[in-house]
Formats: C-alpha cells, sequence, structure tokens
C-alpha cells in the first residue's frame, strides 16, 4: 500500500523504520501530549502493532516519508481506537518536530481521509487528541473536521474528538463519489 500526495509517501511500515522514528516517539517535545515519550520497546512494540493492525484491518499508520529526499518523517493513518468506550476508525499523526508548521501532517492526514472514505464503508472517521494539544486539533480542522466530543479520559484528563463525516467529506471534494 503506497499513498502518494505533492510531497509525501505514506507507505507501510518496516522494521527499518526504527531509528527514525525511535528519534521522533523518545523526544519529550514532540511527546508532550502522551504520559511519557517511548523508549525503544515501546517504539518498536509501536510498529509491530502497525504491522498487525495491517493484516488485521488492512489499514494501520503508515510511515510519511519526503517524496523529494525519501526522509522519514513521521507517520499518519488510521487506526481502531477506543473514543469515550467506543471503538471508532481514527487518523492520527506524529510529524517531526523539525518538519512541523509546514503542513505536512494536514497533507498526511487528508491523504489518509481520502484513502478511508475510498476504500473502506466507515461512513464517519475520527481524530481524538489531550486537550492541550493544539497542533493536532488544528490539524483535524484543516483536515474538515469538526469538535463532535469532549469527554473525561484516564489517559489524558479530557480529550477532544473530531470528526467528519462521508457526506461532508464528499461536499469538500466537491464530487459525488
Amino acid at each position: 500500500m503506497v499513498i502518494e500526495t505533492d510531497r509525501l509517501i505514506l507507505r507501510e511500515y518496516t522494521l527499518e523504520d526504527f531509528e527514525a522514528l525511535f528519534e521522533i516517539m523518545s523526544d519529550p517535545e514532540t511527546m508532550q501530549h502522551y504520559p511519557a515519550p517511548f523508549d525503544k520497546d515501546r517504539t518498536m512494540g509501536w510498529i509491530t502493532w502497525n504491522l498487525e493492525n495491517y493484516e488485521k484491518y488492512g489499514f494501520g499508520l503508515w510511515a510519511v516519508v519526503l517524496k523529494e529526499t525519501g526522509e522519514f518523517i513521521g507517520d499518519c493513518g488510521i487506526t481502531i481506537q477506543n473514543i469515550d468506550g467506543e471503538m471508532l476508525p481514527e487518523i492520527g499523526y506524529h510529524i517531526h518536530k523539525k518538519y512541523w508548521r509546514r503542513g505536512f501532517a494536514k497533507e498526511a492526514a487528508q491523504a489518509a481521509r481520502d484513502w478511508v472514505f475510498e476504500n473502506t464503508q466507515y461512513d464517519t472517521i475520527y481524530s481524538y487528541m489531550k486537550y492541550t494539544n493544539v497542533g493536532s486539533y488544528s490539524t483535524a480542522m484543516a483536515n474538515g473536521m469538526k469538535k463532535v466530543k469532549e469527554y473525561p479520559d484516564p489517559k489524558n484528563t479530557i480529550s477532544y474528538a473530531y470528526a467528519i463525516t462521508r457526506e461532508e467529506w464528499k461536499r469538500i471534494r466537491g464530487r459525488n463519489v
């Protein structure tokens, strides 16, 4: 599975992505909205979890690579997440902090959103995040999502859930998909 955008390639993880992913996931600033940065075991578990998701669901978080250089800069894709007690399809993303504020998360998330509506039967796709994660909910809004829920979450204190429906996506895309 490969998705191409103007500047990015989204592809399935491989074990060779470990070092580049660990640089991102072990960084305290990048992981400030998580309970803690990831250690090596948790990072390897992240890759393994996504490899299992590809087998189980046909999707997961995908490696985000710059088209121009081939550099791994993060991940973005779809996972099934517990959002206020419901297991729902969720677009998640992590971009290396040296590439923040350049629109890469938005570009990758839009590609993942389009992939969901073009390749699955889901009628709504979500993104959820800790209430303090302005970058994440800004990306969700740039992806056409609206805040649909705010709820207490033991992991995040308070989580926000954003969503977009297939019908809203069709209007954004301007076509009858």
